[in-house]
C-alpha cells in the first residue's frame, strides 16, 4: 500500500461527477446503493445522482448552480436598502427560490431520471445537518434521518415566524437534566447555530424544500432522508478506492 504523504504519489483531480458518485459510495449504505438518488445541498451549487444500471461504474449525475450561500447572496442583492426586515427578505428569498426552481430544478429532477429506479431521496451537505439536527434533535446521534416533506415545510415557515424555538435550551427541554444526553444535543444545536444564522437557514431550508416538492410532486411514494456526516463521504470512498487498488 502506497504511503498517502508520499510527495511521489499522484493525486488524481476529481470532477464534479467523480465526487458525487464517491459521495454516494461513501453515504449510502450498500443495501440501498441502486434505489437511492442523492443530493449534496453545497454552499455555491448542488451536486449528487444514483447509479442507474445496476453497477457503480454508470453513474447519472445531478446538478444545480444554486447552493445555501448563492441563493442567500441573490436574496440579499434583491433587497432595498430601505427595508432590510426580515419580512422583506423571506418576500425576495421567495422570488430568488421560483427562479431557481423555474430555470433549473423542475427540468433538473424531471431529467434526471431518478423516478422509475429511485425509491430514496437521501440528501446532504451542511444545511441537510443543520435541518435533521434543529428538526429532530432527539436523533443526534444518528447519522441519517428520515423525514417527510409536511415536517420540513412546517419547519421552513417557523424560520421565520419563529425562530426563537430553535434555540438550544428550548430545543433540549425534552430531556431531563439528569439525562447526559441533554448536554450533547445543546452542544450540537449550538454548532448550527454558529455555522447558520437565521436567513441562511432560510435560504438553504427554502432550496431543499424546493427540491423535495419536486420530487414529491411527481412521485408521491419517495422517501427523504437528511445525511449529517455528508461532509466526509466522498473523501472516505476516494480513501477505500485508492487504498483497495494499491494493494
Amino acid at each position: 500500500m502506497h504511503n498517502l504523504n508520499d510527495e511521489k504519489r499522484k493525486v488524481d483531480v476529481i470532477d464534479p461527477k467523480q465526487e458525487a458518485r464517491l459521495s454516494h459510495l461513501g453515504i449510502v449504505p450498500d443495501s440501498k446503493r441502486y434505489t437511492t438518488f442523492l443530493v449534496d445541498i453545497g454552499s455555491g451549487n448542488t451536486k449528487g445522482g444514483f447509479f442507474p444500471n445496476g453497477n457503480t461504474n454508470d453513474f447519472k449525475l445531478f446538478q444545480l448552480t444554486w447552493g445555501t450561500k448563492s441563493v442567500a447572496n441573490a436574496t440579499e442583492k434583491r433587497m432595498d436598502e430601505a427595508d432590510k426586515t426580515l419580512a422583506n427578505y423571506s418576500k425576495q428569498l421567495q422570488r430568488v427560490l421560483s427562479i431557481a426552481e423555474n430555470s433549473e430544478i423542475i427540468f433538473a429532477v424531471n431529467s434526471s431520471g431518478a423516478y422509475q429506479l429511485s425509491d430514496n431521496i437521501a440528501f446532504s451537505g451542511g444545511i441537510a445537518w443543520s435541518v435533521a439536527t434543529l428538526l429532530h434533535p432527539e436523533f443526534y446521534d444518528r447519522s441519517i434521518v428520515p423525514v417527510t416533506f409536511d415536517e420540513v415545510k412546517e419547519f421552513n415557515e417557523r424560520l421565520s415566524t419563529a425562530f426563537n424555538s430553535f434555540m438550544p435550551d428550548l430545543l433540549s427541554k425534552r430531556f431531563n437534566n439528569s439525562d447526559p444526553q441533554k448536554q450533547a444535543v445543546s452542544k450540537e444545536i449550538k454548532r448550527v447555530l454558529q455555522v447558520f444564522d437565521q436567513k441562511s437557514l432560510m435560504a438553504g431550508t427554502g432550496l431543499l424544500l424546493k427540491m423535495m416538492r419536486q420530487f414529491s410532486s411527481v412521485y408521491e411514494t419517495k422517501q427523504f432522508y437528511l445525511v449529517k456526516n455528508g461532509q466526509v463521504g466522498w473523501i472516505s470512498a476516494y480513501v477505500d478506492q485508492n487504498t483497495s487498488t494499491a494493494k
